[in-house]
C-alpha cells in the first residue's frame, strides 16, 4: 500500500511510459498538432504543459496512466533543461484538466477503462478520436460530473476553464490534409496550424510586395506624368517667346 510519508520515487526512477508502441499514426500526429498549436497560442505562458504518450504516475506502486495527450495547466511548461520523462502527481500537485486518446485498430479501452481512470483521477475533460467510425462521430468529448463523465455536444466544444475550445475539422498540417484535432477561440474561430500560418504569411508578403510594385508603377507614371507636363509647359514657353521675337520684328511689343 503506498506509504505517503516514505520517500517518494523521482521521474528518472520509474518508467516513462507504458512502452506501448503506437499502432497508428495519428496516434503521434494528432496530439503533437494540439502540443505546436498550444505552444503559439500561449508563445508568452508558461504556465502550462501538454504532454504526448507520457505517463502520469498517481502512486508509486501502481503502474501509470498514459494518454496519448494530456493538458495540465498551473504548472511550469519546463522544469529543467532536462524536462519531464513522466509527470507525478506527488510532484506536480495538480492533475491535468484534459486527456486526450485517439482510438486504435487495437482497441485499449478508451470507451471503458480508460474512462474509469481519468475519472478517477479527476480530469476534467476526456477527448476521445476515432477516425475508424464511418456512421457515428469522430469527435467525443466528456466533462467529470459527479465522479463521472457526461458527453457534450457540439464542435467545436468551449472549455471555460482552459479558456479554448476544441473540437475537429478539415486542415492542412505536415502537407496532409485530412481531419485534424483543433484549438478554436471563444467565437468558435479555428487557429490555424503553422504550415497555415506560414501560407498566410507567405500570402501577405506576396500581396504587400503586389502593392509596393503597384504603387512603385504609380509613382513611376506620376514622375513621367509630371515630366510630360514639364516638357509641355517648356515647349509652350518655347513657342510664345518665339512668338513674341516674330511680333517684335514686325514692329508690335508684346
Amino acid at each position: 500500500m503506498f506509504d505517503p510519508h516514505a520517500r517518494l520515487p523521482t521521474a528518472d526512477e520509474l518508467p516513462d511510459s507504458d512502452d506501448t508502441p503506437v499502432d497508428n499514426e495519428l496516434q503521434d500526429l494528432m496530439p503533437s498538432l494540439l502540443k505546436r498549436l498550444l505552444a503559439s497560442i500561449w508563445s508568452d505562458r508558461w504556465d502550462w504543459f501538454w504532454g504526448t504518450d507520457m505517463g502520469i504516475y498517481f502512486d508509486p506502486d501502481d503502474v501509470p496512466v498514459v494518454p496519448d495527450g494530456f493538458l495540465a495547466l498551473g504548472v511550469p511548461r519546463v522544469k529543467d533543461e532536462n524536462l519531464r520523462r513522466s509527470y507525478l502527481l506527488w510532484e506536480e500537485k495538480v492533475v491535468p484538466i484534459l486527456a486526450l486518446e485517439v482510438v486504435s485498430r487495437k482497441r485499449r479501452s478508451e470507451y471503458r477503462q480508460k474512462k474509469l481512470d481519468y475519472a478517477e483521477l479527476g480530469i476534467r475533460y476526456y477527448v476521445i478520436y476515432n477516425a475508424l467510425r464511418q456512421v457515428k462521430d469522430t469527435f467525443e468529448i466528456y466533462r467529470l460530473e459527479g465522479g463521472e463523465y457526461v458527453r457534450l455536444s457540439g464542435n467545436p466544444v468551449w472549455l471555460p476553464e482552459v479558456g479554448l475550445g476544441i473540437g475537429v475539422e478539415r486542415g492542412v498540417d505536415q502537407g496532409v490534409e485530412r481531419e485534424w484535432l483543433f484549438w478554436y477561440d471563444e467565437a468558435g474561430r479555428r487557429y490555424p496550424t503553422p504550415e497555415e500560418r506560414a501560407a498566410e504569411a507567405l500570402q501577405a508578403a506576396e500581396a504587400e510586395r503586389e502593392r509596393a510594385e503597384a504603387e512603385r508603377e504609380r509613382a513611376e507614371a506620376e514622375r513621367e506624368r509630371a515630366e510630360a507636363e514639364r516638357e509641355r509647359a517648356e515647349a509652350e514657353r518655347e513657342r510664345a517667346e518665339r512668338l513674341a521675337e516674330r511680333l517684335r520684328i514686325l514692329g508690335f511689343e508684346p
